[in-house]
């Protein structure tokens, strides 16, 4: 019990540690929370591309139906934001999905999705992680029934007809796009809903690969080479470039200008987007851009910061009927969808945002009209069980100047986020899946964001 954690976005561990037992332990705490807080109704259970998941997903199935539930099992390895959303749409009693999104094939997780679609906050996971127990099962005549059902047909329906809610039509017939799923669960559902949608779809790392080519699906630029090569090629033939991680609840853009678009500029221009036919706040954590506090002072809306989790954006999207709500890492979802972080849709509305005006050119609008802005991000190795020393020792070494720049605030909602005098922050934080420390930093310039990181660097790595 002690090994299984939940952390920012569910538990993850290695496959020594993530054994069959213990995902069987998970199992019963949640049938145990459901049936202690009243909720009934079947429970879906959805898995990623990795060898070990859909047994795992199995293991699920048969603790949750011998304690008495009905199982929604999906028939294949689907998007995360699929399984959220058919438990919103059937109105289940929850679900739980196996996956370890953008982690190396080595990693495997579990995480817990309420009956609102939306991420499980700490109340509840933590009511759940107080029952973990081995399997108790029912007498077998009450036991449920599994199933396998399709999730990919009726999240593609909502997101189409949502999408033509927000632009009024979906019409791609004159946009070609480069989709990489990285060999993840997004392969045969990103690039379908783009095909429905009429867009022409070339597509990269579509079949399935437990090992994920021998690396991570993590789409950041370093891992997309292909893509942004076959998208910026004027010769290319192609309008805009896709990906999605490992479990397809993030996204990322590639233009043919910029190559890999910084996920705070897509969620700027995307904000930007909506606003042109709605009004709403945005909600985004405190990791990313103040871009997007320029864009909503420039339309009389408003935004909330929140610590980074996209649990905590979920709960103030609901709060305030948010617009928007979204995170640096290129996890976003909008007012009429599930409030989770959906890959999937995210690529509906990139692909119809390009074909409306280049993303380039929005992009290029936004930073003209509220100043540039360079955001990035360094890592600083922390055992977990040494975050909260760390944290506390760096509360007393807190510095009067960073960079040579006045500190002119402290921000304490999620670490430590050191507002400066020219505009420019810092933000120190403990990562909730990795044993590391995130330091970000965001300026007007990339210079000025290597001497910040660098500041931030040697702030911390004494200390741990």
């Amino acid at each position: 019990m002690e090994t299984i954690s939940f952390g920012t976005d569910g538990w993850r561990a290695t496959l020594e540690e993530f054994t069959a037992p213990r995902v069987r332990m998970v199992g019963q705490a949640v049938a145990t929370y459901l049936t202690d807080t009243g909720l009934e109704g079947p429970v879906a259970v959805g898995y990623d591309a990795r060898e070990s998941s859909r047994g795992f997903a199995e293991e699920l199935a048969r603790v949750l139906c011998a304690n008495g539930f009905d199982v929604l099992l999906s028939d294949r390895d689907r998007p995360t934001p699929l399984v959220a959303h058919a438990i919103a749409d059937r109105d289940l009693a929850g679900g739980l999905v196996i996956t370890a999104s953008h982690n190396p094939p080595e990693y495997n997780g579990v995480k817990f999705i309420p009956a609102d679609g939306a991420p499980a906050l700490p109340a509840v996971t933590d009511a759940i992680a107080d029952r973990l127990a081995d399997p108790d099962p029912l007498p077998e005549s009450e036991h449920g029934t599994v199933r396998d059902v399709d999730f990919a047909a009726p999240h593609a329906d909502a997101a189409l007809e949502l999408a033509e809610s927000i632009t009024g039509g979906t019409d791609l017939s004159e946009l070609s796009v480069a989709y990489d799923a990285m060999h993840g669960s997004g392969r045969d559902t990103t690039d379908a809903v783009l095909e429905r949608a009429g867009a022409s779809v070339e597509r990269y790392r579509c079949d399935r690969d437990p090992e994920f080519g021998g690396g991570s699906p993590e789409p950041a630029a370093e891992n997309l080479e292909r893509l942004i090569e076959t998208v910026t090629d004027d010769d290319g033939g192609v309008d805009l470039g896709i990906a999605n991680d490992g479990d397809a609840d993030r996204i990322a853009i590639v233009t043919p200008e910029r190559g890999y678009l910084d996920e705070n500029l897509f969620f700027a221009a995307l904000y930007d987007f909506l606003l042109e036919d709605a009004s709403g706040a945005a909600v985004r954590t405190v990791s990313t851009t103040y871009l997007i506090d320029r864009v909503a002072e420039a339309h009389g809306e408003s935004v909330r910061e929140v610590p980074v989790g996209f649990k905590w954006v979920a709960e103030a999207m609901a709060d305030g009927d948010a617009l928007v709500g979204g995170e640096e890492s290129g996890g976003f979802t909008v007012r009429g969808h599930v409030r989770e972080k959906d890959g999937v849709l995210m690529a509906l509305l990139a692909a119809l945002m390009h074909a409306e005006a280049p993303l380039d050119d929005r992009v290029d609008r936004l930073l003209a009209e509220h100043g540039t802005v360079v955001q990035d991000k360094r890592s600083v190795d922390c055992p977990d069980d040494e975050k909260a020393r760390v944290l506390a020792a760096l509360e007393d070494a807190i510095p009067d100047t960073v960079a040579g720049t006045e500190v002119e605030d402290v921000n304490t909602a999620d670490g430590f986020k050191l507002l400066l005098a020219d505009g420019s922050w810092l933000l120190v934080r403990p990562s909730g899946t990795e044993p590391v420390l995130r330091v970000y930093a965001e300026a007007e310039d990339e210079k000025r964001i290597g001497e910040l990181l660098e500041a931030g660097r040697e702030l911390v790595a004494p200390l741990v």
